[in-house]
């Protein structure tokens, strides 16, 4: 669902000063009415979109498209952002209060937060070009360690 939503704001911040009905939306992304809909009354639940009802009624965003983050859209759609039960929902996991990776995995979630907090909507609104990570020149973590690459 977040992957949609981010494709709906997306294409809102193309076209911001246009109001978007929701069917148009849904025509013009090639998603289905029922899932558009659903989102964007979520995202205007959540005062991302402004709605407006009747014939010329529609949706808009409720603010700059550099000013709404990936982080932002992502929490709305899903909640809060965690790799792990423990970070994302404390005290779910029956693991947590004796587990040795928790402070790892608050870190790491951090991290990635502050990567998709970077992001704005209008960053997505450009193509960026990406040199893609080859995973199959990976090597192991004790091969990092004799190369000095990673410290342990």
């Amino acid at each position: 669902m977040t992957d949609y939503g981010i494709v709906l704001m997306t294409h809102l911040a193309m076209n911001p000063e246009i109001q978007h009905a929701a069917a148009d939306l849904a025509a013009q992304v090639e998603m289905p009415l029922p899932t558009v809909s659903k989102i964007l009354k979520q995202l205007a639940r959540a005062q991302l979109l402004i709605s407006s009802r009747g014939a010329q009624g529609g949706y808009n965003l409720a603010k700059s498209p550099r000013d709404i983050s990936i982080a932002e859209i992502i929490t709305i759609l899903e909640g809060p952002i965690g790799l792990t039960e423990c970070i994302s929902t404390p005290g779910e996991c029956g693991q947590e209060s004796r587990c040795s990776t928790r402070a790892h995995w608050e870190y790491i979630n951090q991290v990635i937060y502050r990567a998709l907090n970077e992001i704005k909507l209008s960053d997505m609104v450009h193509p960026v070009r990406l040199h893609p990570i080859q995973f199959h020149q990976l090597t192991t973590h004790s091969a990092l360690l004799d190369t000095g690459n990673i410290t342990g």
